[in-house]
Order: structure tokens, then sequence, then C-alpha cells
């Protein structure tokens, strides 16, 4: 397992050089870049800035493990799941463009009045689309478990069997509500045989979630991936950083 960070608010006002020296500095192996960020890596960049991004990451210590894109595919609004679907599509060939491994997208939660299931096939179809696009840049599509009822895991599980798509994976995201008497073993069994090549985590820290458990049950799985802080944002981002890194190795050694 290797140590990276999501761009979420560690990151969010650092240009490309200035994340990728940061990084390099305190360990940090690999970078998930969330979209509208300073680092400025958008769907909008031309060819020739696609390739001077790949090139920044080739030449330094850190790899680009991929985009962290906000498309979801929960609305009804066929015109709107439309957009986030073509939206999707050109962060997979954005992330190919920049050699990332893969883009991260979510569902965000349930609609008013709609049934579950109806919702919970919407996703998934949308999902399985956006795979079979994937597929043709060898990039995974990483499904972050997140949204008001959507990051149920039992809930991630029924999205997943819908979706049914090689490419398309679980970003298990270190949710509160996930332990059961203590433990995220129940929770983690449901999803692990989908798990993407990446992890979100949150303050090691935090004792009412059971880390040590976690990286424990990944290494079971042999699990080679990047678990990405997406940790709250600080004032002194770079000491931060290193004590993290500090945590992360005596927890999972």
């Amino acid at each position: 397992m290797k140590l990276g960070m999501v761009t979420y608010l560690w990151g969010a006002k650092w240009d490309l050089p200035t994340l990728i020296k940061n990084c390099a500095e305190t360990g940090f192996a690999g970078v998930e870049l969330r979209s509208t960020h300073a680092h400025g890596v958008e769907v909008t960049l031309t060819e020739a800035e696609r390739k001077e991004v790949r090139l920044r990451f080739a030449n330094s210590p850190v790899e680009l493990v991929g985009l962290g894109s906000a498309c979801e595919y929960q609305s009804p609004d066929e015109k709107v799941l439309r957009q986030n679907i073509e939206l999707t599509k050109k962060f997979i060939v954005l992330s190919h463009d920049v050699g990332g491994s893969g883009v991260k997208v979510r569902p965000n939660r349930f609609n008013p009045g709609e049934d579950r299931e109806t919702t919970i096939a919407r996703i998934g179809m949308a999902l399985r689309e956006c795979g079979d696009f994937a597929a043709d840049y060898k990039q995974e599509l990483r499904v972050e478990v997140h949204g008001r009822g959507t990051s149920d895991p039992m809930v991630m599980h029924e999205i997943m069997q819908v979706a049914d798509h090689p490419q398309v994976r679980v970003c298990w995201n270190s949710n509160p509500g996930e332990t059961i008497d203590g433990s995220i073993q129940h929770n983690f069994d449901l999803l692990k045989d989908h798990l993407s090549g990446v992890i979100h985590i949150h303050d090691l820290y935090d004792e009412k979630y059971p880390y040590r458990e976690l990286f424990s049950l990944l290494k079971q799985e042999k699990f080679g991936g990047y678990c990405l802080s997406e940790s709250p944002a600080t004032t002194d981002p770079l000491r931060v950083m290193r004590y993290y890194k500090a945590m992360w190795n005596e927890l999972t050694r």
C-alpha cells in the first residue's frame, strides 16, 4: 500500500509544481487531482498542456493516481444525467492523456419521492456506459462510497451489481457509521471484491474509525493501491502531512 492525497482541501490552493514538490518532500507518493482547484488540470486543457502535465509527473517521484470529478448519475432529468455522463467521458480522456489510471465519480443521494430501486438502476446503468468508455482508455471508474443514503455499503453493493463492469470499481471512503460493534468487517466484505486501486481515508487519529482494522483487511486482500488522505484543511499543511505520514506508517506496519 502507498500513501497519497486528494487535493480536496490539502493542496487545493497549490499550483502543480508546488503540489508535486510538497508531496515529494513529505513522503506522499501519489495524488488524486480534484477538479476546479488551483493546479488547473481540467478537461479544457489543450493537447500540449496535457503533455506538460504528464511530463511533470513522469519527471518526479510523485504519481498522478487519477482525477477527482464531481460527476453523479442519480438525476431523473435525462438532460442532467446525459451531461454528467458526457463530462465523465471527458475526464476519462483527460486522465488517460495526463498519465492517470482512473477517474473518481459518485452517487450523491436518493431522489425524494422516487423508488430507491429506480435510482439504483439509473446510477448503475450510467456507470456501465461510462465503464465501457473507460475500457477503451484503460482507465478505472472509481465510484466513491458517497451521498445521503447512497453511502450505505449495501446500497453501493446493489449499484455495483447493476453496473456489472470490470472497469467500474469502488472507492472505499472511510465513512462514519460503517462500523458494527466496533468493526467494519461486515461492510468491507460487501465491497472488497469491487475495490478500485485507490481508497480515501481521513483523520487517522479519530478513534471512532478503526483504521488499523481497515489496513489489516486491505492487506488480507493484497491491496497494492493508494490510501489517499482527504483530511480537513489546515494552516500548516506540510507539518501536518509529515505527522500524517508517520501515523500512517505506524498503523500499517
